[in-house]
């Protein structure tokens, strides 16, 4: 066993090599929650280097880093390892992150006592009853085929659709504008009601909504409102999938609002082929919520929104637009816009200014 006194330096982030052969793969999901958690708490966990500035481990951290802009970066030495032992370090070090585990009960009461906004760091917070572990068999939702095919596909929620080719389900303009957005992962245990819940967190932390809708009347009803869900249109997605996508937000949406929850519909797209069917189900003159979380770093999602933007107003004339996730240059001309801060870049900025 080596004995080794730690000493954290700070180099040029320029100076660090990645290491060729390096086995763990980091998507750019984890990548973005990497950056989250520098952003809200710093860079404190410092990068393992060897030889030559090869990373030992820390290849995530250096990726969230250059993203982030950031020059220097903390890093510890460990020059005294062997190859072996350097190659050994990398994958042990790898694997025994993908080992670990949580207990469950721990973890959510940890959760819900924690203000901040958890789902930005990858954690799915069961403040909801933990709806998708509970067997549903009991409660008379599995019946015959036909009842279990109503349930998968939530066809006993539709009431009223599109006259057209897409049959997207409507959600009426509720004409309201909320003080405040909270997410949805905190609707249980928030004790600010006054505000509305939105869904722009990810897609595995709200698909019990569109599984148990009617669990969650009661929570939701607390709120001034609700976003309807945000369920993802990414680029590399099959059409067939963002078409899917989009109706089950009108859907849930729809559902809510028949239960006298108001609903301000979201609005998504992708690339221009998804414009035939992305704005449908909303009618003309309603108040909409967009997002800019994700766009302003890439020159290609930036143009793919503005033109998402052109194209939604041209066919839905909005009244107002709520936009979470700060501002971006663009001419609205006369149509109201309300912003709403991505509240962990709101305290991460405020904690900078301090």
């Amino acid at each position: 066993m080596t004995n080794r006194k730690l000493k954290i330096e700070y180099i040029p982030i320029n100076d660090l090599r990645p290491y060729e052969n390096n086995a763990k793969i980091h998507t750019q999901e984890q990548i973005e929650q990497i950056k989250q958690s520098i952003q809200e708490f710093g860079m404190n966990d410092p990068i393992a280097l060897w030889k030559d500035n090869i990373i030992i481990e820390g290849h995530g951290r250096l990726l969230a880093c250059q993203s982030l802009g950031i020059k220097e970066v903390p890093i510890i030495r460990l020059d005294d390892l062997t190859d072996d032992e350097r190659k050994a370090y990398t994958l042990i070090h790898n694997k025994l992150t993908m080992n670990t585990d949580f207990d469950i009960d721990i973890l959510n009461a940890e959760l819900e006592a924690i203000e901040i906004d958890m789902s930005d760091f990858g954690f799915d917070i069961g403040t909801l009853d933990d709806l998708e572990n509970e067997d549903f068999e009991d409660d008379g939702y599995y019946g015959d085929e036909r009842e279990r095919t109503n349930r998968a596909y939530n066809l006993d929620l539709i009431e009223n659709l599109t006259n057209d080719f897409w049959q997207m389900p409507i959600i009426e303009n509720d004409d309201f504008i909320p003080s405040d957005l909270i997410g949805f992962n905190y609707a249980k245990s928030s004790d600010n009601k006054n505000c509305g819940i939105h869904f722009y967190v990810d897609d595995y932390q709200f698909e019990r909504i569109w599984n148990y809708p009617e669990k969650y009347i009661e929570v939701l009803r607390e709120y001034e409102c609700i976003l309807s869900p945000d369920f993802s249109l990414y680029l590399d997605m099959p059409m067939p999938m963002k078409i899917w996508n989009i109706y089950r937000s009108r859907l849930v949406g729809q559902y809510f609002q028949s239960n006298g929850i108001k609903v301000i519909p979201t609005i998504s797209w992708a690339e221009k082929e998804t414009f035939s069917f992305c704005f449908k189900g909303i009618p003309k003159g309603s108040i909409v919520s967009i997002s800019t979380i994700g766009v302003k770093q890439d020159q290609n999602a930036l143009q793919i929104w503005r033109d998402g933007v052109d194209e939604m107003i041209k066919q839905i004339e909005p009244k107002a637009i709520l936009i979470y996730g700060g501002k971006l240059e663009y001419d609205f001309k006369d149509i109201k816009v309300y912003y709403y801060d991505n509240k962990v870049t709101e305290n991460w900025q405020k904690g900078g200014e301090e």
